[in-house]
């Protein structure tokens, strides 16, 4: 059988990971937005014409994560920071795609839980089969 590309969505956190280290400002980043609770930045490989991702400042590494663990100011908080990007960046009218992936079959690559936040084109069909 053919390993699964990405990381495991379930704990343990690596400290090390891409997007811990641009939380320590360790590597830099195109920051779009940021509070106590998240950090919104451009992606290095868009996808789209605007491709944003938030991030949470805790240590989570996917949503099941971040639901069962963080505290609810924090969830609430990320939640709303999502949606104040969105809203600052002008996508409300057009529309615009939220993405979370957790785990392999996803393909997530970065063991931190992010969201995805795609507009800018029509994105077309959900899933691509």
């Amino acid at each position: 059988m053919t390993p699964k590309q990405g990381v495991s969505g379930k704990p343990p956190y690596d400290d090390d990971n891409i997007f811990a280290k641009i939380l320590r400002g360790d590597i830099p980043c195109r920051k779009v937005y940021e509070d106590e609770f998240a950090l919104a930045f451009h992606d290095i490989n868009p996808q789209a014409p605007y491709h944003v991702l938030v991030i949470p400042k805790g240590r989570y590494v996917a949503f099941a994560d971040f639901a069962a663990t963080a505290p609810e100011a924090e969830i609430t908080g990320f939640i709303r920071a999502i949606g104040h990007v969105a809203h600052m960046l002008g996508f409300e009218d057009t529309g615009y795609r939220l993405l979370a992936n957790m785990g392999p079959d996803s393909h997530q690559e970065v063991p931190h839980l992010h969201v995805h936040l795609f507009a800018g084109r029509p994105l077309g069909p959900m899933l691509v089969t």
